[in-house]
């Protein structure tokens, strides 16, 4: 396998920021390049660097030594379009109606109000381009290029959106822009795909500050890699799924360095919720998926789709040479939701002024000279717009909802049981008051 497969993401998250920056290009030194690479159901335990004890993932491995791993990063819902809502507008996927993942032809979708990161960069001058999986809508409207990427190239939701698996009378196709290519996807070529897609961005647009946004669809199933890869990972067809991707991130790495980018780019790495390793039976509809295809979180209970912290605790690396220390490793509180101003403060760009943002500025945390801004995050489980759970610095309450009565509440302790096991709230109910009524407090606050 000697084709040149590239991957790439990049998403500024601290360049010097700019007070009172105005729309448009920023003024002074050429703000940073940014490549956010986002896989898909990539769970906390699937990276060496998280302590996955067979897969090998010695780039991934190395992006860790040489920026910041954070052990307490969440992707800001469990499931695909709610989460990458989240990710590009810096909101709560609640509060624009969307609470799970969007199947083919959804009157749903990303609407013209949300401002994205890719429309925030553009307007501080950045070009913009994604390659790979979009899930926010597939009607006109709701497509990347109409919400600020210059370029696309991908699926426009999960791979695993054709029969047998969901009942469909829409194909499968790649895109380029608004144009869908002839021909059937295939899985074992995708990854290959989008990482030469990636490279050519990079190679293409260095005139100015980029956004690239490279969102695999692996290791969402069904998985696929190239025959000439497959069976040589220790961790079985789910482990030579993510060594390619470790591979991508490498393809992607030498690349901004063979262009002399290297220093000038803030690459991250992280993915949009837990592992599905809770399929429903229709995923077993034929032999091209099976149980052991789901990663793992590691140390985490729970998975995708679920409140528990398996959910959406998730692995996120980032490296800026000379800006983030590296071999650094922080369990402060982060959020898909403070990517977008992160990198808004960063590429001196201004924060949408029409919605509520959820998220934050983080610069400090990954430039390792403060703590996280933020003091809570509130938990949803997939499809649902109900908040099912909330956590401050350490405690974290969690609700479940019998068909009859009134919520059943745990709090659990996650500085000390992370893979909450004991629940402490008989013990702590001055902390679980305290937490319910800022639940309340949110909850309160989508109604408006």
């Amino acid at each position: 396998m000697r084709t040149i497969l590239p991957l790439a993401a990049v998403l500024s998250l601290l360049a010097p920021a700019v007070p009172g920056a105005q729309t448009g290009p920023a003024s002074g030194p050429r703000p940073p390049n940014i490549v956010l690479i986002v896989a898909d159901d990539l769970g906390y335990g699937d990276l060496g660097v998280y302590g996955h004890p067979t897969i090998k993932t010695p780039r991934l491995d190395r992006l860790a030594a040489e920026g910041v791993k954070l052990t307490s990063y969440y992707a800001a819902e469990p499931v695909c379009s709610a989460s990458r809502f989240s990710l590009l507008t810096g909101r709560y996927s609640v509060r624009a109606g969307i609470t799970g993942a969007l199947m083919p032809g959804s009157r749903t979708g990303i609407a013209a109000a949300e401002t994205t990161l890719a429309e925030v960069l553009k307007a501080a001058g950045y070009r913009t381009g994604i390659v790979g999986k979009w899930h926010l809508g597939d009607r006109p409207g709701h497509l990347p290029t109409e919400h600020g990427f210059d370029s696309y190239f991908g699926l426009l939701y999960s791979n695993d959106m054709i029969p047998p698996w969901v009942q469909t009378d829409v194909p499968l196709r790649l895109y380029r822009g608004l144009r869908p290519l002839d021909g059937e996807v295939d899985n074992s070529a995708l990854t290959g795909r989008y990482t030469a897609e990636a490279l050519s961005f990079i190679r293409d647009n260095q005139a100015a500050p980029f956004f690239l946004y490279l969102a695999h669809s692996m290791p969402h199933v069904p998985l696929g890699v190239p025959a000439s890869i497959a069976g040589r990972s220790a961790g079985g067809r789910y482990g030579d799924v993510i060594e390619m991707l470790d591979w991508s991130t490498g393809e992607v790495l030498d690349e901004l360095a063979r262009s002399g980018l290297e220093r000038e780019t803030l690459v991250i790495f992280t993915s949009d919720n837990g592992p599905w390793m809770e399929m429903p039976a229709r995923m077993f509809a034929d032999s091209r998926i099976v149980p052991t295809d789901a990663g793992s979180a590691g140390p985490l209970r729970g998975s995708k789709a679920t409140s528990w912290e398996g959910g959406t605790r998730v692995p996120f690396l980032a490296r800026w040479p000379g800006r983030i220390p590296a071999g650094s490793v922080s369990s402060e509180l982060v959020t898909g939701l403070d990517v977008l101003p992160t990198v808004a403060a960063a590429a001196g760009g201004r924060l949408p002024a029409r919605a509520a943002i959820d998220g934050v500025d983080v610069r400090a945390v990954l430039e390792g000279k403060g703590p996280s801004p933020r003091d809570s995050f509130v938990y949803f489980s997939s499809g649902s717009a109900r908040p099912e759970g909330i956590r401050d610095t350490r405690w974290k309450l969690r609700l479940t909802f019998p068909e009859q009565g009134a919520p059943v509440e745990a709090l659990y302790d996650l500085s000390l049981d992370p893979a909450e096991r004991f629940d402490v709230l008989r013990d702590h109910p001055d902390i679980a008051g305290r937490l319910r009524e800022r639940l309340r407090q949110f909850a309160a606050s989508l109604s408006r």
